[in-house]
């Protein structure tokens, strides 16, 4: 049997959490100090090329690009194209216009054919070469969309009913990660040539979508196998991002609003679920450390584009959040948004992911402290060898995290709180198989070395252990669980104040 933490939440209390002000947002200096410190840091004007990591060196854990991996592989590098092009419709600078042509430059040197086995890689230059087109008015940019676009297209069949297949040299799934940017970049190759096909194909690869990655606004990741496909429940900003943005730019197509209730539906979900705080979660590093700038790429175009400026707050919020959370040595931004950037090496696609937020969200002049709502998803928080998972009922979130048994199993919050003192912390699990305990740090130091989690009638009966009078600092604190005895599962943590 297992001891199970319902999706358990960490909630400050009311007393502890401060009210939030409206929206905090960066200053416009910060997006100039962002991006000269991201050049700063990853550029190679030599080769006209991002590296992949801040200290200029080879990491085998994501060595895929060029010369052996010392440069961004293809897909990233394309993401930081868009990075540029945000910067250079943010400033109108000379020298970010320039950059435009010498990042596709740079990378033609190395992909001269755009060889590429993977259709969402391609995916995200003929999207990007669509974008410059619009940015430049250069014909190269657009016929290179055109041409990328078609090889992609051309890798879409009646499988699973429609879509697009993820990979070329083996037909095993299709994505949201290669169907979605596929809408995008068709809406806008017919924005620029008036070509009605290229709708055509935007609306049924998103009407596909629609009927076989999402539900009611929660967008899941592929479908794989035999027959009608099994689809994989995969939660990613990314995807989140990725549909949002097609639904919106069908909306801007054809003035249809049920594309944009779709948009909404996705922007809802993900900002409600996909948080800790309401902070965006932690996804991890590599791919998924750039992940969130695709969100906030697409909430944002609803606040600038389709008026819904309901999103800008949790926006604004973020990208203060981020920014705060940098590094001083060299002002980069890690994976996690709610804890202080690491002092070790930080890879492009992370580090752009915030610079990009700040080049795009509208400031509001106000960098102050962010604290958060002190409600914590447990399986949104940062697990070490604890597995999620949604089978019982009754769960706040997404899910909780289950099967909490084994040595060197721990759960660590990042919290961000408005003052410091003392406050109450409030775990809400289940534990099915009879009395567990839990031993609690706070910022390294044990509050409770057996904190008891009473015995529930079973795992889909959930109940609260509180613990007060823990002492939080202002701003940033880590509050982190470690096995003691018996199954656990948890599923939320809430920070309440001054108990």
């Amino acid at each position: 049997m297992k001891l199970r933490f319902a999706a358990a939440s960490v909630l400050l209390s009311a007393a502890l959490v401060q009210p939030v002000q409206p929206a905090h947002a960066t200053v416009p200096a910060d997006a100039d100090a962002a991006m000269s410190a991201f050049i700063a840091t990853f550029w190679d004007p030599a080769k006209k090329y991002f590296y992949a990591n801040s200290d200029r060196r080879i990491h085998p854990e994501h060595a895929h690009g060029p010369e052996d991996g010392l440069y961004t592989d293809f897909w990233w590098e394309a993401q930081l194209w868009e990075l540029v092009m945000d910067a250079y419709e943010r400033t109108g600078s000379a020298a970010h216009r320039k950059m435009i042509d010498d990042v596709y430059a740079g990378f033609v040197a190395y992909y001269p054919t755009f060889e590429n086995n993977f259709n969402d890689d391609l995916g995200w230059w003929a999207l990007a070469t669509a974008r410059a087109y619009e940015i430049t008015d250069d014909a190269t940019y657009l016929n290179r969309s055109r041409s990328l676009f078609d090889r992609i297209w051309a890798e879409q069949d009646s499988t699973f009913g429609g879509g697009i297949w993820w990979r070329r040299n083996v037909r095993d799934q299709k994505n949201v990660a290669t169907n979605a940017p596929a809408v995008i970049t068709a809406t806008k190759l017919y924005a620029a040539t008036g070509d009605a096909s290229y709708l055509t194909r935007a609306q049924s690869l998103f009407a596909w979508i629609k009927a076989n990655l999402q539900e009611s606004g929660h967008v899941y990741d592929h479908l794989e196998g035999s027959g009608s496909g099994t689809l994989v429940k995969w939660d990613f900003s990314y995807n989140f991002g990725t549909y949002i943005s097609a639904a919106a730019a069908l909306h801007k197509a054809t003035g249809t609003a049920s594309y944009l209730a779709d948009a909404r539906g996705a922007a809802d979900w993900a900002t409600t679920y996909l948080t800790n705080g309401g902070t965006m979660m932690h996804e991890g590093v590599d791919d998924g450390g750039g992940f969130k700038a695709r969100l906030v790429r697409a909430l944002n175009t609803l606040v600038t584009d389709h008026g819904q400026r309901q999103y800008l707050p949790f926006l604004q919020r973020n990208a203060t959040q981020a920014w705060r959370h940098r590094r001083t040595s060299d002002n980069l931004v890690g994976p996690d948004w709610s804890a202080p950037a690491p002092s070790t090496y930080l890879q492009s696609l992370t580090a752009a992911a915030a610079v990009s937020t700040l080049q795009i969200v509208q400031p509001d002049g106000n960098t102050g402290l962010q604290p958060e709502d002190g409600v914590y998803e447990a399986e949104n928080a940062r697990p070490a060898a604890i597995d999620s998972e949604s089978s019982q009922a009754g769960f706040s979130g997404r899910g909780y995290l289950a099967g909490w048994n084994t040595s060197g199993q721990t759960l660590t919050f990042h919290v961000n709180v408005a003052s410091a003192g003392t406050h109450e912390l409030r775990f809400r699990y289940a534990a099915g198989a009879g009395d567990a305990t839990r031993r609690i740090l706070v910022n390294g130091t044990q509050v409770a070395a057996d904190q008891p989690f009473p015995s529930t009638s079973g795992w889909g009966a959930w109940n609260t252990a509180a613990l007060k009078g823990v002492t939080l600092a202002r701003g940033y604190n880590t509050i982190r669980l470690e096995m003691g005895s018996n199954f656990l599962n948890l599923d939320r943590l809430d920070l309440s104040g001054r108990r």
